[in-house]
């Protein structure tokens, strides 16, 4: 008999669920409140600094850490009452957890075994993540890369409608990289909850939809990505120009506020772009590109976490001689 549902107002029978986690290892509190939801259909984003508690809540997700209050749960289960957890959730949280000794394929096939998967299941991964050529070879001698795809191959060998990744574009190269990001979209595109943490701001702006900004052990932004992007972004216009000081003293007193952002750019706030375009006319400043100002999600990310950063590394100009 399956186990059932665990269903509370406001959860969502669908995805991951996180809500309240609490954990605490002696007089560290690593997660403090953390909650949010990973739907269907869409790339989540799961992004902060090191010690925020990403890692920490995912091994909750999973039932490998026992959580002081609150609950994770997967299509409104909690892990443990999962009866082939594969089928539920897929997961890579590290990619050198295989045994050396193992090839690639043994390694699929013992996962297998242990969820009832037949053998042809196996094959069809190792040839979707392009590990085919390798599959008889030692995982132990795989490259970083290569454990990222055997390790994705492992957690989508039960078809499972959620994935968890951890970092998965690490190790990758370019090719793999650009792999990686069609790879995710596509499992979104099917439906899938998709989970994805990662340092590497770019790639996540190019593949998620949705983010969830943690720090201090709970979530500080839980939002779509082009929302966030467009929060950031404000109402700033971009201006390109030569004359940067003349600019100044003209937008200035019309109560604008310019600021230098490069040898050729500043941006303005407190006027429209055709406000902007009349002024600079008028006064003869001399500019080739008015546009309205686009955050990056690096940006975003860093005004978000600025007082989340446990550990800060000095500036060259503060190391000592």
């Amino acid at each position: 008999m399956s186990a059932p549902r665990i269903v509370d107002a406001g959860i969502v029978d669908a995805g991951i669920v996180v809500a309240g986690l609490r954990k605490r290892y002696g007089a560290t509190l690593a997660l403090d409140g953390m909650s949010f939801t990973v739907r269907p259909g869409l790339v989540t984003g799961f992004v902060g600094p090191n010690g925020a508690g990403k890692s920490t809540t995912m091994r909750v997700i999973l039932g490998l850490d026992a959580v002081d209050e609150g609950t994770a749960l997967i299509e409104g289960r909690p892990y443990r009452a999962l009866r082939h957890p594969l089928c539920h959730l897929g997961s890579l949280l590290d990619a050198a957890a295989l045994h050396p000794g193992r090839s690639g394929r043994n390694h699929l096939l013992w996962l297998a075994h242990s969820q009832g998967l037949p053998a042809r299941r196996v094959d069809q991964m190792l040839e979707q993540v392009g590990l085919a050529p390798a599959a008889r070879r030692r995982a132990g001698g795989y490259s970083l890369g290569m454990r990222q795809r055997l390790g994705i191959a492992a957690a989508l060998l039960g078809d499972p409608p959620i994935v968890m990744l951890d970092e998965p574009f690490n190790g990758m190269d370019p090719d793999g990289i650009i792999w990686m990001r069609g790879f995710l979209r596509s499992l979104a595109a099917q439906g899938r909850a998709v989970l994805v943490s990662s340092h590497l701001m770019s790639e996540v702006q190019d593949t998620a939809d949705h983010l969830v900004v943690v720090g201090h052990g709970r979530a500080i932004a839980d939002a779509g990505v082009v929302e966030l992007i467009a929060a950031a972004s404000g109402s700033r216009v971009t201006l390109r120009t030569t004359a940067g000081e003349h600019a100044m003293r003209v937008l200035g007193p019309a109560g604008a506020t310019v600021v230098g952002t490069g040898r050729d750019t500043v941006t303005v706030a407190g006027l429209p772009a055709d406000r902007i375009v009349a002024l600079l006319s008028a006064g003869a400043v001399p500019f080739s590109e008015v546009s309205a100002h686009r955050a990056s999600l690096e940006d975003v990310y860093l005004g978000l976490t600025r007082d989340a950063v446990e550990f800060r590394a000095a500036t060259p100009m503060q190391v000592a001689r």
